[in-house]
Formats: C-alpha cells, structure tokens, sequence
C-alpha cells in the first residue's frame, strides 16, 4: 500500500530559518542539556567525535557517559562536554548502569545512544531501558540499532520521541526495503512511529513528511562520519527543534560540512574531525 506522505526538499533557506538564535540574555541552561550514551574497549573515537559534533552544532551542555574501561582514554580526549564513567562488562555497559543512566536522563532535554556502543546482552538492556524511561527525544544509532536486530518492534512501543539513523545494512537488520528505497522508509517510519534517517547517497529523513537531502559527498565515506551526524542531531534536538526537522537540519549541515571540506581538502583525505571543523561557518 503507497504511503502518502509529502517529499520535500532541503535547502539553506529553510534549514536557516530553523537553527535557533542566539538571546543577548541567556546562558548554557538555554541551549540544551544533552545526554551521550556510547562507546566501548575498541570504540572509543566514536563517543569523542560525537560530543564534539554535538558542541560545535551549539549545544549549552554535554554529558558523555562511557563504560568505565574507556573512561580515561575519552575523558582525556574531551575538554568541554563533561564525561563520567558508568559500570561495564567486557568493556561495554551493562546492567549495572542503567539507575545511574536514568537519574541523569530526567534532567536532560536530548539523548544519543548507540555510537560505538558495541553489541552484547548487557548493551541491549540499556538500550531497552532508554527507550522504555526517557521521556526526553532520543537519537538511536549504530549498535544502539544493531541490538535490537530481531526486535525491532521495541521501537513502536518507545516512550519518547525517537529518531534512528540506519546506514543500509543496519536498517537491512531492521526488516527495511532496499527495493524502493523512498516507499520502504517511508512505510517504516509510519509504521513504527519513528523520524528515520536513512544514511547514505541522497539520504532520506522521513517521518510526518519526508526530505532527500542532496548535499554531501564520497569523501564522507569513512569511519566516524556517522557519529558526527549523530551528534549534530542530539545537539538540534536539545536545543528544542522537532525531531524531523532536528534530523533534515543536521542531515543538511552535515553535508554541507562535507561539501566545504571537498573543497578545501579534496575528497579522499578529508576525515570526519574535519567535518566538526567546518560547522561554525554554517551556524551564523
């Protein structure tokens, strides 16, 4: 059955329209208190590049909870976001994190869970737990998606706000349609309830609409991109934007940032930190 959803697309007039201005009278409290749920032994550049992200997308404050064998290694990567170490099994989290993780998500306005989380038992809990208790909007990539292969129907019962940020293979381990890759994501986000952000080539935002966004380029192929997608989204969604236009804006940015550093730096040697790099020339 067709889905009857409106396909838009992005520009730099709307996206600017939709970044929030900056009071002469405010204060870090006044531009979201995000929450990052990520990494593991092995995985510790993901968490770093999605803090970093989600900073210079402007959030107020940033909160990096990491499993406690990676705690040293990410806390001395990471300046301003503040990171603090949560229980761990085999160097990625467990159960026993799950009180502290929801004591910190009732004062938060945005969380990212997944970057570079790895995929086990103890893993899969805390993500079910986020999505069972926040009540704050959540962004749910990479093995924040992967552990829930199999149960992917969790995502219709979540009690937030959610947006997921598949690459192929991980909405594929979804149940998605590649086929028709428009009608397919469109079909998934109505059906589950989701703002879905399928990555890649032209990627698609769908979900009370659906965008395409055109931006970007192959230089962007390459490990940690993703997880400064991830972090300029959580940033938006902090900073009070909907979760479907928190998601287009930061597929926009994201893009553009790619396209700027292409420019400057040729495609084949441009890394993600250069993505980060480029964000506050698109901001202002």
């Amino acid at each position: 059955m067709k889905v009857k959803i409106p396909f838009l697309e992005l520009g730099p007039r709307q996206i600017r329209g939709w970044i929030p201005k900056r009071a002469v009278h405010s204060h870090k409290g006044d531009y979201g208190k995000i929450l990052l749920l990520c990494g593991a032994v092995g995985y510790t550049g993901a968490p770093v590049l999605a803090a970093l992200g989600a900073a210079r997308t402007g959030a107020g404050l940033i909160f990096v909870g990491v499993p406690e064998s990676v705690y040293p290694i990410v806390a001395g990567k990471l300046t301003e976001p503040v990171v603090f170490p949560l229980p761990d099994r085999e160097g990625m989290l467990c159960e026993r994190a799950i009180p502290e993780i929801l004591r910190r998500l009732k004062g938060c306005d945005a969380c990212l869970i997944g970057c570079g989380l790895g995929r086990s038992e103890g893993s899969q809990a805390v993500v079910e737990a986020v999505l069972r208790e926040a009540t704050c909007p959540v962004v749910l990539d990479a093995d924040g998606i992967n552990v829930l292969e199999g149960h992917i129907d969790i995502l219709r019962d979540a009690a937030c706000p959610l947006i997921v940020t598949p690459h192929e293979g991980e909405y594929l381990r979804m149940g998605g349609d590649l086929t028709d890759r428009v009608g397919g994501a469109k079909r998934m986000a109505k059906d589950l309830g989701i703002t879905l952000v399928l990555k890649g080539h032209e990627s698609l935002i769908c979900g009370r609409a659906c965008y395409k966004n055109r931006c970007g380029n192959p230089g962007m192929a390459t490990g940690g991109s993703g997880d400064v997608l991830a972090g300029i989204i959580v940033s938006l969604l902090g900073q009070g934007l909907s979760p479907m236009k928190a998601a287009a804006a930061g597929c926009y940015l994201h893009g553009t940032a790619g396209d700027l550093c292409a420019r400057e730096l040729g495609q084949a040697g441009m890394l993600p930190t250069d993505l980060i790099e480029m964000l506050p020339r698109l901001l202002d």
